[in-house]
């Protein structure tokens, strides 16, 4: 499985979720992530960034909703304890997981 890190660098919380896409990539040798710097407004609507952090799996942003903007912002998730820069480990191992709970 492929997960792309999008990000900005005036965005501190990207590095947040790369330590934990990280931490969750050592517990999988099944899942590859690449990081990929957005610096124009060009790029991030070519791309479709909603903001620093995104997370795509296989191409696709987990967690954007149909109405999220495009745009070099840092973005902001819902987590259990409150908006957040970026998803919880426990939501990013659910992101990654299949629609039953299993790995997929």
């Amino acid at each position: 499985m492929d997960i792309a890190l999008l990000y900005f660098d005036d965005c501190p919380n990207w590095k947040v979720a790369d330590e934990r896409l990280s931490a969750i990539a050592a517990e999988r040798p099944d899942l590859t992530v690449s990081r990929h710097l957005v610096d124009t407004l060009e790029e991030a609507e070519r791309v479709g960034f909603h903001g620093s952090p995104s997370i795509l799996v296989d191409g696709v942003d987990v967690f954007a909703g149909p109405d999220d903007g495009v745009g070099l912002s840092c973005r902001v998730y819902r987590t259990p304890d409150g908006p957040a820069g970026a998803p919880t480990i426990e939501q990013l191992r659910a992101a990654l997981a299949g629609p039953d709970g299993t790995v997929r």
